[in-house]
């Protein structure tokens, strides 16, 4: 039996026959053993990233300090089949899928040496695995390959040359873990390289070629039954047309032959050829895609080989040792920036335009002549005397500054543009005639009698400190803080609309509602219905003027609506009450436009009064509801809060726990009394005025009825024989 590849006339349908036992043969292959030594069966080369072709190497070294990166996917059909010389109808397809991923790696240095790695692994390997009559077993999964490191030194020619000359090296190292990944020796490959860019034609387009040639020195071994594989000799070509506004585009063809030194038969004999392209995209960023056939039966030589790659790859730039944007190769001071310019001697180095012996970069006037400066600013223009920027041969006053001019006789001199007599460098208003002032802020200025900075001949309240506006009948008059229409000098409360009123003290002042530090005081009552949380009518108007306030005022952010009782009627009525009555007020701002999130509601009953509780006029400032600020926005934006302390009285007086009406704090000795008190003949009168509760400390006298609108204390019961007189409401409402 004779080891070889399949002829090229029938290649093609053996491929197609072994392709269709793969899927049958899976997980066999480690049940056929094999003593055939390992091969590296791979016979693509890929070049380095940044070369120009997919096989072949390139003689240019792209940069100084540059990384160049790319991943190929390299796939092949059908790199081994074994046929039997004397059973033409037998044919083993060992290795039928080959796909391999490189890791390719390149640095430059000095535009002139480059150093590449190259880390293979074999993704996907399949094959034959029915048992062949060599006994030669499939591969059954992925494997890692050999690591190759390239080396490459530039000659002759840069990227962009018509011919350039590099040379390039390999060597392998076994690394690899399967049957037909390795050799399992050192191998290397030393080659010439050729290539070049030739640009575009009339007859032909732009391209780059390149050529490279050498020999793969590798250990002799006799494959299966007497294939010589060893020493080989390398060689690969190929062009690219490169298209495109921004020459983004490549595509063209490429070959590469391997065959033996010596016995060269048809199982050792190795050629390919690709067709493919390259994009060149996001600047740095390269992809490309190729696909031929095998043109040859040698061992590793696939049907077909499929290869894409996709790397970052930086364009070539030439070099610029000076940073100045001139290449080296037309720069003629290479190593001293300078500028371009039309006399190839001159070009890219300093200019002197001025001649006056000092470098244009040196030079702060480089179109005029001048001297010497210790000062870069002044360095290499003519002299100043007078340091006012303005120049000794064009200054009409040399030794006095001035200001330039379009009078060449007042060029340079002290100006005086208003003609006040005030000469500019000391008139505080240059530019409006004015009159001397003993304040050099206000010197050459026309006067401002109110001192309102609206000079009076603008100023329509020229004796009265106001401020600037656009409008002639108001500038220089007191503005409007508040806009209530009354001018802040004669306004009592020049940040709060107020109506107009002949008392100075509260003219422009609001009749309704005020804005003080921690509170939005109300100057009337919010009027309920007895004993209840409506809201009457009368109270509407307040209210509107309330949540108008609010509205106007968006710095104050949390505001808590407190109602307030008198002592009468228990804590837990007058909690319930004042609980509901600062509810309706809160809902009723908010049908008023006020947001809900800025007030909350809570009642205090009688826990907080603002006055005696000891006699009627004080309980009725103690039935209220308050506005209290708990947050507010600082003008440098911080947020003070409040602490919505309870006011102190220092004569208040609150009822016993439990409930029950306030009492009546001695104004003198108790008197007796003058006899046994009489049951009632019938309902009591109803008081004329508001109820006076039994003195501190003391209590009805036994068998006394309670006074008149009184009811006995909660869980008592009046004496037996004793009937209460009716209760009555104080007149005093809540």
């Amino acid at each position: 039996m004779n080891a070889m590849r399949t002829s090229m006339g029938n290649k093609w349908l053996l491929g197609m026959a072994a392709m269709g036992v793969v899927a049958s043969a899976v997980g066999t292959a480690d049940a056929q053993e094999s003593n055939s030594p390992p091969i590296a069966l791979e016979r693509f080369y890929s070049s380095n990233a940044g070369d120009r072709l997919f096989s072949v190497a390139s003689p240019y070294v792209l940069g100084h300090k540059v990384p160049h990166i790319a991943l190929y996917f390299d796939y092949a059909h059908d790199p081994l089949i074994f046929r039997d010389k004397n059973d033409l109808s037998y044919a083993a397809s060992v290795v039928s899928n080959q796909l391999f991923l490189r890791a390719n790696g390149t640095f430059t240095l000095w535009d002139r040496l480059q150093f590449n790695l190259d880390l293979p692994a074999a993704l996907i390997q399949t094959g034959d695995d029915e048992p062949n009559k060599l006994k030669l077993a499939s591969p059954s999964g992925p494997d890692f390959g050999d690591i190759r490191l390239g080396v490459r030194v530039r000659l002759v020619g840069n990227n962009n040359s018509k011919f350039q000359l590099g040379l390039n090296g390999y060597l392998w190292f076994p690394t690899g873990t399967g049957q037909f990944v390795t050799d399992g020796w050192f191998r290397g490959l030393p080659q010439v390289v050729v290539g070049g860019r030739i640009p575009k034609g009339r007859k032909l387009p732009e391209f780059v070629y390149s050529a490279a040639a050498g020999a793969e020195i590798r250990p002799t071994i006799n494959y299966l039954d007497g294939i010589p594989l060893g020493t080989t000799f390398v060689g690969s070509a190929g062009l690219g047309v490169v298209f495109g506004e921004q020459k983004q585009f490549q595509a063209g063809p490429e070959v590469s032959v391997v065959t033996q030194l010596r016995d060269v038969t048809a199982q050792n004999l190795n050629i390919e050829a690709l067709v493919g392209g390259k994009y060149r995209f996001r600047t740095n960023w390269e992809g490309g895609l190729a696909l031929g056939p095998g043109l040859s039966s040698g061992i590793g030589t696939p049907d077909v080989r499929l290869v894409a790659h996709v790397a970052y790859t930086p364009p070539w730039k030439e070099k610029d040792t000076d940073g100045d944007g001139i290449i080296d190769k037309v720069d003629a001071c290479v190593f001293i920036k300078g500028i371009r310019h039309p006399n190839p001697k001159k070009h890219g180095c300093p200019s002197d335009r001025d001649e006056d012996y000092i470098i244009d970069i040196q030079d702060a006037c480089p179109d005029v002549k001048g001297i010497l400066h210790p000062d870069p600013r002044k360095n290499g223009c003519p002299p100043d005397a007078d340091e006012d920027g303005i120049l000794d041969p064009v200054d009409a006053c040399v030794t006095v500054k001035g200001i330039p001019h379009k009078d060449p006789k007042k060029h340079g001199c002290p100006s005086d543009r208003d003609e006040d007599g005030i000469l500019d460098v000391v008139d505080a208003c240059p530019d409006v005639k004015g009159v001397p002032d003993k304040d050099p802020k206000k010197h050459g200025c026309p006067p401002d009698r109110d001192g309102d900075g609206v000079f009076d001949a603008e100023d329509a309240c020229p004796d009265v400190p106001g401020i600037r506006t656009n409008d002639p009948k108001t500038n220089g008059c007191p503005g409007d803080n508040d806009g209530d229409g009354i001018m802040n000098d004669v306004d009592a409360c020049p940040d709060e609309k107020g109506p107009p009123d002949p008392d100075p003290k509260k003219n422009g002042c609001p009749r309704l509602v005020r804005v003080i530090e921690g509170e939005i005081v109300i100057l009337q009552q919010v009027q309920f219905d007895t004993g209840k949380a409506t809201i009457r009518p009368v109270s509407f108007p307040l209210l509107d003027e309330v949540a108008a306030v609010i509205n106007e005022h968006p710095e104050v952010l949390k505001i808590e609506v407190q109602g307030h009782t008198d002592p009468r009627g228990g804590i837990p009525l007058n909690k319930k009450l004042s609980q509901a009555r600062s509810e309706s007020v809160r809902e009723a701002l908010i049908q008023r436009k006020v947001s809900a999130d800025r007030m909350t509601a809570k009642g205090y009953a009688s826990e907080r009064p603002i006055a005696t509780n000891r006699t009627p006029e004080g309980m009725q400032k103690n039935r209220r509801v308050q506005f209290i600020i708990l947050e507010r926005k600082l003008s440098d934006g911080k947020v003070k809060v409040f602490d919505n302390a309870p006011p102190v009285v220092a004569d208040d007086f609150q009822p016993p726990k439990g409930g029950g009406g306030p009492r009546k704090p001695p104004t003198g000795p108790a008197k007796p009394p003058t006899g046994p008190a009489k049951p009632p003949t019938g309902p009591a009168k109803p008081p004329t005025g508001p109820a006076k509760p039994p003195a501190p400390g003391k209590t009805p006298a036994p068998g006394k009825t309670p006074a008149p609108g009184k009811t006995p204390a909660p869980g008592k019961t009046p004496p037996p024989g004793k009937t209460p007189a009716p209760a009555k409401k104080p007149p005093t409402k809540k």
